[in-house]
């Protein structure tokens, strides 16, 4: 396989992904409905659990939301056995949520013991929001040790934390373009993503390793191509496995796993496009520089002796 050798296409490609996902924000954000739809655990909002008690239908609630509380986008979902629903919005008064109450009341036929309301204020959505941002980052520190101690070579700890970067990029873009809400399980997708990928990078990093003694320590063209195209099938097989289960759980669940497994299937695409065209190209280009810059480096002293 050419990997190296088509190197540009793979990168560009990654870079249009990455780009699709900031023009998402920026339209998103363009249009005054944010860059990201957010939940209120993240933006600070209402919460309101409502215990029905019999089938309802997620379209009706959605409606007397909208009516009673003039927002745009609440997010409604069924939980529980399914006789229950979870309504999220922005901060709504007293009064509102009285008027909201009263419609649901008069609709289903529900008594005050039938709600469950709750703030969350933007005190604790900007907590949340630190506390993701160290989580991913710690991390990636620790995976970028890891990989540089494991392996010896620190770039190969560089590229893996970059091909890292990359997929968490576009998992970010996808909840902008598809408008998934960010929820307190976003870092828990993003971070499941990160696992994924840094191990489908290892197993090609070790063979990169175990290939040095056959192909040489500074082809690195040949290293990376041998290398992807012996691990290429492990990796395929081990990524459909995974997407195809992550595929049924999105078919089958609740709209809140639909939420959660989306992004982690669009993780595992991109985490397996990244360990096997990304992360070997990146470790080639920084091990190239820099064996070039070495050779330079050692040629002046011997002209200079000359």
């Amino acid at each position: 396989m050419q990997i190296v050798e088509k190197r540009v296409i793979y990168i560009a490609i990654s870079v249009v992904l990455i780009l699709a996902g900031i023009v998402g924000m920026i339209v998103n954000a363009g249009m005054g409905n944010g860059a990201f739809s957010t939940d209120v655990e993240f933006s600070g909002g209402t919460s309101i659990e409502v215990s029905i008690g019999k089938e309802f239908e997620n379209n009706d609630i959605t409606n007397i939301v909208k009516e009673t509380t003039g927002e745009n986008n609440p997010q409604v979902q069924k939980v529980g056995d399914g006789h229950s629903v979870t309504i999220k919005t922005k901060s709504l008064s007293t009064e509102v949520r009285s008027k909201l109450q009263t419609a649901l009341s008069e609709k289903y036929d529900l008594k005050p013991e039938n709600f469950s309301i709750q703030d969350v204020s933007a005190t604790i959505s900007s907590e949340m929001v630190r506390t993701s941002i160290l989580s991913v980052v710690v991390a990636c520190v620790f995976m970028l040790i890891y990989v540089s101690i494991r392996f010896k070579d620190f770039s190969m700890g560089a590229s893996a934390i970059l091909a890292l970067c990359h997929d968490a990029l576009i998992v970010v873009g996808s909840y902008a373009v598809l408008r998934i809400p960010l929820s307190n399980s976003f870092i828990a997708a993003i971070l499941t993503v990160l696992g994924y990928s840094i191990n489908a990078t290892i197993v090609i990093f070790d063979r990169i390793r175990e290939n040095r003694t056959k192909l040489g320590r500074n082809n690195y063209s040949a290293l990376v191509d041998t290398s992807v195209k012996q691990t290429m099938t492990r990796s395929l097989f081990t990524s459909l496995t995974t997407f195809f289960t992550v595929l049924c759980l999105y078919i089958f669940g609740v709209q809140s796993v639909r939420e959660f497994v989306l992004p982690i299937a669009i993780g595992i695409i991109c985490g397996t496009y990244s360990s096997i065209f990304i992360s070997g190209n990146i470790w080639y280009i920084i091990s190239n520089a820099t064996s070039k810059k070495k050779a330079a480096a050692n040629a002046k002293p011997a002209k200079a002796k000359k």
